[in-house]
């Protein structure tokens, strides 16, 4: 009689409800957010307790685009993706890895976030060819 009361339905999808609502464009948003982050620090070197929030601050910025990578990679593409892109896997490792500790949570340097873009911009391109069809 209780199991009946407590049956449960599991699901998974980056929201929690599956909405089909996939872009790397989340994942830029973030990295453009450290990008802006390492640019103010550079301008205010001299304050350690900014350099802390900022420090704070890049470290979620950083998960928050692992965790926009990670969807897209085990949620959105599919087989035949990473057969017509065979580079994918190993570009959204990069870029997971750039926006790692030994990325843009472990330094206040700029070109680390250009490159994590650049990555994430190779992302966005396979992504908009693979919704052409």
């Amino acid at each position: 009689m209780l199991s009946r009361f407590f049956r449960t339905t599991e699901v998974s999808a980056h929201c929690d409800l599956p909405c089909g609502v996939y872009d790397p464009a989340q994942a830029r948003i973030e990295a453009e957010s450290i990008k802006a982050i390492d640019k103010k620090v550079a301008d205010n070197p001299d304050d350690p307790d900014f350099r802390m929030r900022a420090m704070i601050i890049k470290e979620q910025r950083s998960e928050l685009v692992k965790h926009h990578l990670w969807v897209l990679w085990t949620d959105y593409f599919k087989p035949p993706h990473f057969e017509k892109y065979p580079e994918l896997n190993t570009l959204i490792n990069e870029a997971t890895k750039l926006a790692g500790a030994s990325g843009t949570k472990g330094s206040f340097d700029e070109s680390v976030a250009d490159e994590l873009l650049a990555k994430i911009d190779e992302v966005d391109r396979i992504f908009k060819e693979t919704k052409k069809g």
